[in-house]
């Protein structure tokens, strides 16, 4: 009897929708194994990025030298989705200062509106992006507009940016700069808000997507925002700590340490109790057994213990500590939640 082929995990759907940074890659340099993971399939593939500093054909540009298959067309960033709700409050060519590159300016002008750069030329809105020349001058300049009433859009709010010597300030740490100067709030258009998931689901006309990322904060709260399912990457920001202390708005579908997630069968990423694996919640501690001997040897074991250790965390999310009750689930967990 031939046995049956459990699909993969994206078989289930009809368009990933990927996050870059900490994704994909972190800096210059592709995330290892992840344009071997991301060829492995035919379905579309979007990239959709909170980071503002980079045209959509830049962006794609580089995907392309590191061996990604990308148009220009398939890259959706939160500069596009700032520019058009600027569009939307403003008439057109109305004034708009930009705190942010070129490319967020190229943005600002497509969709007919005049970037500039200084109060002087009577702003009537602010925009924001990521850049990494952005200095006390240019927040200055906006300081000065926002606290005379001029709309202000932020890309992202991302605190931090992953990068390959580590994680570095973001646009958020700029927008908190600007908020503490003016006592105002942005409107945000990148994740984890609708607006850059919206747009992105319009362009991929998709029926069945999944969202891809390596932020809880972002991706999966945006994922979630627009209805969407998720699968957390552990290869950028978010920690296995993260997850287990993780709020309902915050849970991914699935969790994997890599993008090959995608090609193994869906199950063997879902969040909930595996086989092999068994969580007692007592007197405060989650208590993890393992039942079969030898479960806690392969990475598959080991990532079915963090994953039924994170189903029991989000249902009893008062948990004091998680603590193995065998050799077995002691090996696992420090592996996995060190």
């Amino acid at each position: 009897m031939t046995q049956a082929v459990t699909p993969a995990l994206r078989e289930g759907f009809d368009v990933l929708l990927l996050d870059l940074d900490g994704t994909v890659y972190q800096g210059l340099a592709a995330i290892p194994g992840a344009q071997e993971a991301l060829a492995a399939g035919d379905q579309r593939q979007l990239y959709v990025t909170n980071n503002a500093s980079r045209s959509p054909a830049e962006v794609a540009d580089h995907l392309r030298d590191l061996g990604f298959a990308a148009a220009d067309q398939d890259v959706v960033t939160s500069s596009q989705s700032a520019a058009r709700l600027l569009a939307e409050k403003l008439d057109p060519g109305a004034v708009v200062l930009v705190v942010g590159t070129d490319a967020l300016a190229a943005e600002v002008e497509h969709v007919g509106l005049r970037p500039v750069r200084r109060f002087e030329d009577a702003p009537v809105a602010v925009v924001q992006g990521h850049s990494p020349e952005t200095g006390w001058a240019i927040l200055a300049e906006a300081t000065l507009a926002i606290r005379a009433g001029a709309l202000w859009i932020a890309a992202n709010v991302d605190s931090t940016l992953p990068t390959e010597r580590g994680l570095v300030l973001g646009n958020g740490s700029m927008v908190a700069a600007l908020r503490s100067a003016t006592g105002r709030e942005p409107i945000v258009a990148g994740k984890p808000a609708a607006p850059l998931m919206e747009d992105a689901l319009r362009r991929a006309d998709a029926a069945r997507p999944l969202v891809v990322g390596d932020r809880l904060d972002t991706d999966i709260a945006g994922a979630n925002a627009v209805g969407a399912p998720s699968l957390l990457v552990l290869t950028g920001v978010s920690t296995t700590a993260d997850l287990l202390r993780a709020d309902e708005m915050h849970r991914p579908t699935y969790v994997a340490e890599s993008l090959d997630a995608l090609n193994r069968p869906a199950a063997a990423s879902a969040v909930v109790c595996h086989p092999g694996w068994r969580v007692e919640f007592v007197a405060g501690d989650l208590v993890v057994h393992s039942d079969e001997p030898g479960t806690a040897k392969d990475s598959a074991g080991r990532a079915g213990a963090f994953l039924s250790v994170l189903d029991a965390a989000w249902r009893h999310p008062e948990f004091v500590r998680v603590r193995g009750a065998d050799d077995g689930a002691r090996a696992a967990l420090s592996f996995l939640v060190g």
